[in-house]
């Protein structure tokens, strides 16, 4: 009990810890080297930048601008993949066919369709949130897959034998030992989409935070970049922590949730 009770609080504790020591190194860091600010500013330059962002009320709209293309596209990504997933999970024949297209798909640089996006949706929401949705999309798309094909065909069969019907299968067997793997890929999924919207934004757009970016990047306004770069983070871990907190509550008995004791 006592060793499930450190390992409940020690993220918690190393989290600020280790915070706090890597600001301290980036103090010392550039003190003692005389690093000029337009290379890497000191912390208390960011952190009153940041200051300065988090007080204007722009800087909320950016925010809402890039949580929006973040949320559609994953959102989208997350219909689709799951259901890409159950199809070439359930169809072998299928994903052989198209595990070629898959993958000549997925080996693209992403950032070279950007410019495709632009021209084809403009510079508005669109295009980000269809570089977001396809960023997400694989993971999901092969966690799903391996999902589908993890149920055990004996357990399937156990459960026909006992008269069971498929949609008591599905709920009862597919179901639990599928969800896992899709909140696996959600947890990846999430944090492409934030990439997929911020690259789409630094591309191709004029609003956004990856937008606060390149600003920050043209007026040569190093602490305001970075200041951007921390809330660009924050944001992120907000988001991967709001997935986490899902699957802690739809699948609590899985071991990946579940608290285990210390080796």
């Amino acid at each position: 009990m006592e060793q499930r009770g450190v390992a409940k609080w020690l993220p918690w504790v190393s989290a600020p810890v280790m915070l706090v020591l890597l600001v301290i190194v980036w103090s010392l860091v550039v003190s003692v080297f005389g690093i000029s600010e337009f290379v890497l500013p000191p912390p208390s330059a960011v952190a009153a930048s940041l200051g300065e962002l988090l007080v204007d009320p722009a800087t909320w709209g950016h925010v809402q601008v890039t949580v929006t293309e973040v949320l559609s596209g994953f959102a989208i990504a997350l219909v689709l993949g799951v259901l890409g997933g159950v199809v070439l999970g359930r169809i072998a024949w299928l994903e052989v066919a198209m595990r070629p297209a898959l993958v000549a798909f997925q080996v693209v640089p992403k950032v070279a369709l950007i410019p495709i996006f632009v021209i084809w949706f403009g510079f508005g929401l669109t295009s980000k949130v269809i570089m977001a949705a396809i960023l997400a999309f694989f993971p999901i798309l092969l966690n799903v897959l391996l999902g589908v094909r993890s149920v055990d065909r004996g357990h399937r069969d156990v459960m026909r034998g006992l008269g069971a019907t498929r949609w008591s299968t599905f709920r009862n067997l597919e179901l639990p030992s599928t969800l896992p793997y899709v909140f696996a890929g959600m947890e990846v999924a999430i944090v492409f989409s934030v990439i997929g919207a911020i690259v789409g934004e630094y591309l191709g757009g004029n609003e956004g935070l990856g937008f606060l970016v390149v600003s920050s990047l043209n007026a040569l306004d190093a602490p305001a970049l970075f200041a951007v770069i921390v809330l660009l983070a924050a944001v992120g871990s907000v988001l991967f922590f709001a997935v986490n907190l899902a699957k802690r509550l739809v699948i609590p008995w899985h071991e990946s949730v579940s608290e285990k004791e210390f080796a």
